[in-house]
C-alpha cells in the first residue's frame, strides 16, 4: 500500500468508494466519472504504478484482475451485451491514478469502436 495514492486509500477504508466487489487479491468500486452505465475499476489490491512496473511475480494477480472481471460483469448484468476493458498507462495515455487498474465498462453501445 502507498499512504498517498487515492486507491490504497480506497481499499483500506479510508475514503469512501462505492465497493462492488472484494477479495483477497482484488478490490472493486464505481468510478466516480463514469463513462457508461456501469463503469467499474478493478484495482489489485498491492499497489502497483503502471502497467511498466508489473515484476513477473505479478503475473498471477494480473490474471486474477481479469477473473474478477468477468465476474463482476456477469453481477452487473452485462456479460452477455457485451462490454470493455482499459488499462491505462502512464500520463498520455489518460492515466490520472497511478495505481493499475482494469476500467470494466458497459450497459450501453460504446461509441468508440476499438476493434
Amino acid at each position: 500500500m502507498s499512504a498517498d495514492c487515492l486507491f490504497c486509500k480506497i481499499i483500506k477504508g479510508d475514503i469512501p468508494g462505492t465497493i462492488v466487489y472484494r477479495d483477497e487479491q482484488v478490490t472493486a468500486f464505481r468510478d466516480i466519472n463514469p463513462a457508461a452505465p456501469t463503469h467499474v475499476l478493478i484495482v489489485p489490491n498491492k499497489h502497483i504504478e503502471s502497467v511498466n512496473m508489473l515484476i513477473v511475480d505479478d503475473e498471477p494477480l494480473i490474471g486474477h484482475l481479469f477473473i474478477a472481471a468477468k465476474k463482476i460483469a456477469a453481477q452487473e448484468g452485462i456479460a452477455e451485451d457485451g462490454y470493455r476493458l482499459v488499462v491505462n498507462t502512464n500520463a498520455n495515455a489518460g492515466q490520472t491514478v497511478f495505481h493499475i487498474h482494469l476500467h470494466l465498462i458497459g450497459g450501453a453501445p460504446l461509441k468508440l469502436q476499438m476493434g
